[in-house]
C-alpha cells in the first residue's frame, strides 16, 4: 500500500467542520460512558437508538439549519415507528465506524454498506435496501489526454484514493489479478468521498474510487467529473449492526420489508436517488 501525504488544507478544513459542527448528539457525553454492545430490549428501555453514518450528499448532509439525508430519514422514520430517540454521529472513517459498532458505541451503521462475504464475517447485515456499485472517478479526457482510463485494465501502475478501509479494497487487489499489474492504493483517512471527488476535480489528484450514487448526485456542482468507468458489479448494499444484536436485527429487517412497500419510501428513494 501507498499511502500519500495529502496536505490540502480546504479539504482537511470541510472534514474537521463536518466532524465538529455536524455530530448530533444526546445530553450524555460520550467521554464519560462507558458502552457495552446492546440488543433491541437494551435499547428501548434507554430509549436512544445510538448511529454511525457517513457525511456524504446522499446518507446525511446538513443545508443552512435543516439536517437532510436518506439514510438519515430512514433511520428517524424507524426510530419514530419505535418510539426511540436517534443519537446520530457522522464518522469519516470507515474502520473508526465498524470500531464503533464491535465496541458498542453506536447501535447501527446507517449508509450505504455494501453486502459482501468479507464484511459478512464481522458485522450482521439488514435486508438490501438499495444497489450501487464503486466507480472509477476522473476528469473527463481532454485533447492529448494520457491520463485519461476507459477500463480497469488500464489501471495498472495507477495511484487510487480511497477512505481508508473502503470495501473497495478487495475489488481492487482482485483487479490486479486480473489484469497482472500493480495497482497502487492511497488510504485516506482524512476526508469522505466528497472530498476525494472535489480533489479530483480541481486537479489535486488524478483518480478516487466511491459509490455511484454519491458520484453521480456531485456531477451537476462538478461538470469536469467522469464516472463512467466502473470499479465493481452492481451489489446489494444495506444497514449493519453487531452480531450480538440479532433481536434488533430482526426488528429493523420487519420494519424495512414493510416501510419499502409504502408510497412514503418510494418518494424517499425517489427524492435522493
Amino acid at each position: 500500500m501507498i499511502k500519500a501525504d495529502l496536505s490540502y488544507t480546504k479539504y482537511l478544513l470541510i472534514a474537521i467542520i463536518c466532524l465538529l459542527v455536524f455530530t448530533i448528539r444526546s445530553k450524555r457525553s460520550h467521554e464519560s460512558e462507558e458502552f457495552t454492545v446492546r440488543d433491541y430490549p437494551e435499547i428501548k428501555e434507554n430509549g436512544i437508538l445510538r448511529i454511525a453514518t457517513e457525511y456524504n450528499p446522499v446518507s446525511f448532509f446538513v443545508e443552512g439549519d435543516t439536517v437532510s439525508g436518506f439514510h438519515y430519514e430512514l433511520i428517524q422514520a424507524f426510530a419514530s415507528s419505535m418510539g426511540l430517540e436517534t443519537e446520530i454521529q457522522p464518522v469519516m472513517g470507515f474502520e473508526d465506524r465498524i470500531k464503533g459498532l464491535t465496541d458498542g458505541s453506536f447501535d447501527i451503521i446507517a449508509y450505504n454498506m455494501p453486502i459482501n462475504a468479507m464484511l459478512k464475517d464481522s458485522l450482521a447485515f439488514t435486508t438490501p435496501i438499495n444497489v450501487d456499485k464503486q466507480v472509477l472517478v476522473q476528469r473527463k479526457r481532454s485533447e492529448n489526454d494520457s491520463i485519461f482510463i476507459e477500463s480497469q485494465v488500464e489501471l495498472g501502475g495507477r495511484t487510487l484514493h480511497m477512505v481508508k478501509g473502503s470495501p473497495a479494497l478487495l475489488r481492487i487487489h482482485h483487479i490486479c489479478e486480473e489484469i497482472a499489474d500493480t495497482i497502487y492504493i492511497s488510504e485516506v483517512d482524512k476526508y469522505g468521498p466528497e472530498q476525494l471527488i472535489a480533489m479530483v476535480a480541481h486537479g489535486d489528484i488524478d483518480y478516487a474510487v466511491c459509490d455511484e450514487n454519491i458520484a453521480s448526485v456531485l456531477i451537476d456542482s462538478l461538470p469536469q467529473i467522469d464516472i463512467n468507468t466502473a470499479i465493481s458489479f452492481s451489489q446489494f448494499y444495506g444497514w449493519a449492526v453487531n452480531k450480538e444484536a440479532p433481536k434488533l436485527l430482526d426488528s429493523l429487517n420487519v420494519w424495512l420489508e414493510t416501510y419499502k412497500k409504502t408510497k412514503n419510501y418510494q418518494q424517499l428513494y425517489k427524492k435522493y436517488h
